[in-house]
């Protein structure tokens, strides 16, 4: 079966200003994420993508429009499948405002049990984003072959859920999982088991080094705005 190559969307302005983005509309590529986007044809130049596939949402489409202008021999495909977490009534809110929501703990330790307000819950997001991969999966091993490597444009939580899928790790696990913005993430698929081959590889490891504010035990809901 394919290797699929998972890329996180950029660094945009709703990282950058502390914002769960979710859904909502004009949420662009702050100037690193534009850089990091004018980055990834070299990053990428050695692989032979068969297929592109996206979300929907403005900044994965801005992330991979320099990738295409690179490949024009390649035309993406968009699927709400693998778009962000539908985060209901808390999108567009201040991640630091959430901290204080006693969900927050929930969508911390327990996150089977999530469901945010007017929006999804995070088995939801999970289901609908493997089915996705799975069904493109048949379709890129039918139309290349089962050696073919492809590319999905997504989101840190949608990404981290996949990783937990494919290595078989409960979903209330997967906020160990950290994936920086423009990261690469790839998982070998095959008849019997995935084998997750990179993951979060931005080929930077200034996020590593000490910070003056010691990070929070707590993951970032949404996937963080990387180094600083």
């Amino acid at each position: 079966m394919p290797t699929l190559i998972l890329v996180r969307h950029g660094r945009s302005t709703a990282n950058t200003d502390g914002v769960l983005a979710g859904w909502t509309p004009g949420v662009a590529l702050d100037e690193r994420g534009v850089a990091q986007a004018a980055a990834l044809p070299g990053r990428l130049a050695r692989l032979p993508i068969a297929e592109v596939v996206t979300s929907p949402l403005q900044r994965c489409q801005e992330t991979m429009r320099p990738f295409l202008d690179a490949r024009p021999e390649l035309s993406p495909h968009t699927d709400e499948r693998i778009g962000e977490c539908h985060y209901g009534d808390w999108s567009g809110r201040k991640l630091a405002e959430l901290t204080d929501e006693p969900l927050m703990e929930v969508v911390q330790a327990y996150p089977t049990a999530a469901q945010f307000p007017g929006g999804e819950s995070m088995r939801a997001m999970q289901h609908r984003a493997a089915e996705a991969v799975r069904e493109w999966n048949a379709r890129v091993e039918r139309e290349h072959g089962a050696d073919a490597v492809y590319l999905m444009c997504s989101h840190g939580d949608i990404i981290k859920s996949l990783v937990a899928d494919a290595l078989g790790l409960h979903l209330d696990l997967f906020q160990r999982i950290s994936v920086e913005p423009c990261s690469i993430t790839a998982i070998r698929y095959t008849r019997l088991r995935p084998f997750l081959v990179r993951l979060g590889d931005t080929g930077d490891f200034s996020s590593l080094a000490p910070r003056e504010e010691p990070p929070s035990g707590d993951a970032t809901v949404g996937g963080g705005a990387g180094a600083p």
